[in-house]
């Protein structure tokens, strides 16, 4: 099997990911021993001027890996940079002819081994198939850093190398008049649930083996494990190093919940800390606002609302009755009002509906990004503006290709890169920022700013978003 020449601990590294799903190695759980709460505001100091940010608001959006949405943007490492893994091999090491196509794809199979522009087959206005993007997948997919397997791993083949023209998209013009990050990289390899747990705790459930049940049936959630062809058999748990971990998409014990008709294990609360408990600890005012949020809650949810985008739902601190969860948990449409009025928090999490959220498979690129210039707005014609930071970015890159290797960081991750634009008064006008990042570098901007304790070991290594920033400018 072709095997690219990389560093001995990348190599070291991608072995147990793959040694992990049986259980073989011991390796260490770097998120294992959090930190008592309490004493939160015991964090380094941020960089000088952070303290001019007052409101920092992260909207969270789906799927899409940089290059998918920014390969073309000027003066970013892109498409024109993408080399050798550009080129996308089959399960033997083999370079394909052609890009295969999944049946009944909407893509011609004609199409040369490469990135290819989706928009000439497909408006960006319109549908395109989902594509595979879950925890052991997104690994292979990387194949040590070749970033070459992402036609062999995915179910809809080769339209994970699909991109779309930057300038048609209706947030790249946002992009151009403020800072752009070209090395932000998805916190944890796989899909959603597990991304947004990465962005409010950084760190990776562990799963004891217990289940609980709504409708009774007795069943407990399945493990991910790789056969001995090296398929890849999907559940919901990794068993890695001794130890059980839900990586895969999982569903709460709490309101908001689907209905499951055949007794479909739920996750027992959660425990161990999160942001918010850190900012409530210290005083420090924020709420997650999601789209549909009140209908859901009603048990009248839109058809698109994504009930394992809601992180705060699976921990104890917020369960169904708490104070916490009716204080913090709160409808996207407030967020649009306290924006207007100046009475945003001091940080805002904003994740819109399904339908403006960005998701191959359930909606389309434009009406998310049309929905996002409307949060922007909201926020930069109100009284917040003249303070305010506002991080756009995307859980996960949802099965596309990129061309930039992750750094080898932990067990988890990170994974590819993901659009991530920084809009401020103060942040780096017409800039791209090459810094790397990852989800948790969020939590690290945060804590620095309100000098609160890291999570864990990844947010306290994390940089902190501030090379984006030019603090002696702004403010009005």
């Amino acid at each position: 099997m072709h095997m690219p020449s990389l560093p001995a601990r990348r190599l070291a590294v991608t072995t147990l990911f793959l040694l992990g799903a049986c259980g073989s190695p011991q390796v260490t759980d770097p998120t294992s021993a959090p930190r008592a709460l309490g004493a939160d505001r015991v964090g380094p100091a941020g960089a000088p001027g952070l303290n001019r940010v007052n409101h920092v608001v992260v909207i969270y959006l789906e799927n899409h890996s940089f290059d998918n949405l920014y390969g073309s943007f000027s003066g970013a490492d892109g498409l024109a940079n993408a080399g050798s893994a550009a080129i996308q091999r089959d399960g033997a090491g083999n370079p394909y002819t052609v890009l295969p196509m999944a049946p009944g794809s909407p893509f011609p199979t004609t199409l040369v081994n490469g990135p290819f522009d989706i928009g000439q087959y497909i408006p960006s206005n319109q549908l395109i198939p989902d594509l595979v993007h879950r925890f052991y997948q997104e690994q292979a997919q990387i194949h040590g850093g070749a970033m070459d397997r992402f036609v062999a791993i995915s179910d809809v083949k080769g339209q994970s190398m699909g991109y779309y023209q930057t300038a048609g998209l209706p947030l790249a013009a946002e992009a151009a008049k403020y800072t752009v990050l070209d090395r932000f990289f998805h916190g944890a390899f796989g899909g959603s649930f597990l991304n947004h747990m990465w962005l409010i705790a950084a760190r990776t459930p562990s799963y004891n083996g217990g289940s609980a049940n709504i409708g009774g049936g007795g069943t407990q959630l399945a493990p991910t494990s790789i056969d001995a062809s090296g398929k890849v058999v999907d559940g919901q748990v990794a068993l890695i190093g001794g130890r059980a971990y839900l990586v895969n998409t999982v569903f709460s014990v709490n309101k908001p919940a689907l209905n499951f008709p055949y007794g479909r294990p739920r996750v027992p609360n959660l425990v161990f800390p999160t942001i918010g408990d850190r900012l409530t600890n210290s005083g420090i005012s924020w709420k997650w606002f999601a789209g549909g949020w009140d209908n859901a809650m009603a048990g009248s949810a839109d058809p698109l609302f994504q009930f394992h985008h809601q992180p705060f739902v699976y921990f104890e601190k917020y369960s169904d009755g708490t104070q916490a969860k009716a204080d913090h948990l709160r409808d996207e449409k407030e967020f649009l009002a306290a924006a207007q009025s100046g009475t945003l928090p001091a940080v805002s999490f904003v994740k819109p509906l399904g339908g403006q959220n960005e998701h191959p498979g359930y909606t389309d690129i434009i009406s998310g990004e049309n929905h996002v210039i409307d949060l922007i707005n909201a926020v930069r014609n109100g009284p917040n503006w003249r303070d305010a930071a506002i991080i756009i970015t995307y859980d996960e890159n949802g099965g596309f290709w990129d061309h930039v290797a992750p750094p080898a960081t932990d067990i988890w991750g990170p994974g590819a890169r993901v659009p991530t634009i920084i809009i401020s008064p103060f942040a780096r006008k017409g800039a791209i920022d090459h810094t790397d990042y990852d989800t948790t570098s969020i939590l690290a901007f945060i804590e620095h700013r309100w000098h609160l304790t890291p999570l864990t070991s990844r947010d306290a290594a994390a940089n902190d978003l501030t090379a984006a920033f030019d603090f002696s400018q702004g403010g009005k």
